[in-house]
């Protein structure tokens, strides 16, 4: 599945290229998407050299997506020219709960008094795409439909910085999301997206803000079980 994902990821790239995109933005993007969607493991060390190989790309842009991925949180050095995803802890997922609770809310309530028909017929698409993943099985496509849906609804919000801030928090909790749905399977997620279209469709700011902070409770509290049973039981 890996290796698919990091096809389809190249392709983007590719055709992103026609659009004369900074190359130093593609590489940046590229990694921060292997991270964000747990094609890096936490914990998994990676040399630079061998990013440069995998990405097809010059060492110097390499440094630069390493030097502002560290800065975001989303990487950090071994030493010997080795960089990893961080290992995730009950206090840091802790916290990442209480971020997302005092922001992601705030952003789907925004959302809501802004609603049009064409994003609430964008977000349904993307929850059929989601629908067809969690029945499949298919990890990857559910991390990446359910960022997509989330995206959306937050742009939606018309708050930049807060949909900045929140972005920072995904790519932080996005690896060991992976882990938990490798190990879980997609049927047993959370999904609270129904009620969240249903709330924009009917321009609720309260029931979307409520719909999003379940969804976030429930999803992020798997993961902290998921982390503390991993720490009791080592493989």
């Amino acid at each position: 599945m890996a290796g698919t994902e990091k096809r389809q990821t190249a392709q983007v790239y590719a055709d992103e290229n026609s659009q004369r995109i900074p190359i130093h933005q593609q590489v940046y993007e590229q990694l921060r998407n292997q991270i964000l969607f747990g094609e890096l493991a936490p914990g998994q060390a990676v040399t630079i050299q061998g990013l440069v190989r995998d990405l097809g790309a010059g060492m110097t842009p390499v440094r630069e997506a390493i030097r502002r991925l560290t800065s975001e949180g989303a990487l950090e050095f071994q030493g010997n020219r080795r960089v990893c995803v961080p290992m995730p802890t009950a206090a840091g997922i802790e916290e990442l709960i209480f971020a997302r609770r005092m922001l992601e809310p705030e952003l789907a309530a925004r959302a809501a008094r802004h609603a049009g028909k064409d994003d609430i017929r964008a977000l349904t698409e993307i929850d059929n795409r989601l629908d067809r993943a969690i029945a499949q099985g298919d990890v990857g496509a559910y991390l990446r439909e359910n960022h997509a849906f989330h995206a959306r609804l937050y742009d939606m919000a018309r708050a930049p910085i807060l949909t900045e801030i929140a972005n920072g928090l995904w790519l932080r909790f996005g690896p060991p999301l992976r882990v938990v749905c490798g190990r879980m399977g997609t049927r047993n997620l959370p999904d609270q997206h129904k009620e969240m279209l249903e709330a924009l469709r009917d321009n609720d700011p309260d029931r979307a803000a409520k719909a999003v902070e379940e969804d976030i409770v429930q999803g992020m509290d798997q993961m902290l079980d998921a982390l503390k049973f991993a720490q009791i039981n080592p493989v």
